[in-house]
This record gives structure tokens, C-alpha cells and sequence, in this order.
């Protein structure tokens, strides 16, 4: 019952934001996620649970919020976007386990659904966390920071719109890996965002090898050339 008053919400915000946003439908194939990205980071800095109505989409902006449709048993579910993906040609749209639960097609693997834009928002709703959360404690991180002009190539594996999440991503990442990591500051339709880039190199073979060990943690991850 909650998930659809939360659904009427979103379908009466949507009305209103039609002037303002261009209307997105697509109708295709959907898959879900696997037992073992459970627990990894996704492609905005959020960890992916299972329990969260969340998907990945290879364009529509992180927070926007679709409706998903079973077009075989005409379920439906509201999920946000997150992540990217799926990076298979003939899918639209990779579901939490739990959206997947909601539309049943967890046996199948796969189902035929149409996806519609709601709104594009920050953050919906969480069912299983309806308690406001308390301010949580202040964390620290000491910046050496400089203006450099890389020439090469590296792996982006995320891109932000929050400096927190920017933070503990390169603290992670310059523990875990001994590489060069770049942050890449840039507008996109006049709103900041900030790309993280590991490695710079010319040579193909190491950027794939260093593409192939980062995908296990980023599975979108991909090669980008600096732009200088």
C-alpha cells in the first residue's frame, strides 16, 4: 500500500514537471543485479543492497525516479536511479533484487518491461527506513591538491555531484590501488560534476589490464582520454 501512495505522489509531480523535462519512455529488456555486487559501491558512490528499490541506466541522470512495468504480468515498481548499466546491447535497465522480487521475474532472469520518467529527484523514499536519521559524525580528510594537465589515458570509474562522496571514494581507491588518481572538475548542463580517472598511460594493454582489475569494484568503469 505504501509503495503505490508513494507512486501517486511521484505520478502527480511528474504532471507538473512535464514542462519542465522531457518526457523519457522506453520499453525492453530488464535484468538485476547478482548476488555478488552486493555490498559494492555503484556508479554515483552509493553502496548497492539488495533491499533497495534502486537500477542502473546508461543515460537518465542519478536521482531520477521510473517507473518500471512487467509487461508480462503488468506489476510494476518504482525504483531510482543510481548506477550505470546494464552494458549488455538488447537490456534497458539492470534492477535491484528486490525490484525484480516486486515485478517476479527473479526466476526468469529476465523480463520485458517499459520504463517511464517520473521525476528526477534526489532521493526516494526508503520503506524499510522511515525514521529520520540522525546527523551523522563529522569525518576529516587531509587534501594535497594540485592543478595538473595529464596527456594520457586513464579508467573513470565514477562520476559525482557530491564532494563527501568524492572523498571517501579516492581515500579507498589510493589505498586499495598504486596509481595515479585524477579528479576531473566539468559542467554538464550547468550543474559541477567531478570525475574520478585512475591511471594515466598511453599504452592500450596496460589500460586494459588496469580496466580489468577496476571493473570487479566498478563494473562500468571505462577508458577516457584527458582532455588537454
Amino acid at each position: 500500500m505504501k509503495s503505490k501512495l508513494i507512486l501517486v505522489f511521484f505520478l502527480l509531480l511528474w504532471a507538473i514537471c512535464l514542462t519542465a523535462q522531457e518526457k523519457y519512455s522506453k520499453t525492453g529488456i530488464a535484468s538485476f543485479y547478482a548476488d555478488k555486487f552486493e555490498g559494492r559501491q555503484t556508479a554515483n558512490g552509493e553502496i548497492y543492497y539488495h533491499a533497495k528499490r534502486t537500477a542502473a541506466h546508461r543515460t537518465l541522470a542519478f536521482g531520477s525516479i521510473v517507473k518500471v512495468t512487467n509487461l508480462e504480468n503488468n506489476k510494476y515498481v518504482v525504483v531510482r536511479i543510481n548506477d550505470r548499466g546494464p552494458f549488455v546491447d538488447n537490456r534497458i535497465i539492470d534492477l535491484s533484487k528486490s525490484a525484480a522480487e516486486e515485478l517476479d521475474f527473479v526466476q526468469n532472469g529476465l523480463a520485458k518491461v517499459s520504463v517511464e520518467l517520473i521525476a528526477s529527484m534526489d532521493d526516494l523514499p526508503d520503506e524499510q527506513n522511515d525514521h529520520k536519521e540522525e546527523e551523522s559524525e563529522a569525518n576529516y580528510y587531509k587534501v594535497n591538491a594540485e592543478k595538473v594537465f595529464p596527456k594520457g589515458k586513464g579508467i573513470q570509474v565514477g562520476s559525482y555531484k557530491n564532494n563527501e562522496n568524492i572523498f571517501n571514494l579516492v581515500d579507498k581507491l589510493k589505498q586499495k590501488y598504486k596509481e595515479e588518481i585524477f579528479v576531473e572538475a566539468a559542467n554538464v548542463k550547468e550543474e559541477k560534476v567531478y570525475r574520478i580517472i585512475i591511471g594515466n598511460s598511453n599504452s592500450d594493454a596496460y589500460l586494459n589490464n588496469l580496466k580489468n582489475k577496476l571493473s570487479k569494484d566498478f563494473p562500468g568503469c571505462f577508458i577516457v582520454t584527458f582532455k588537454n
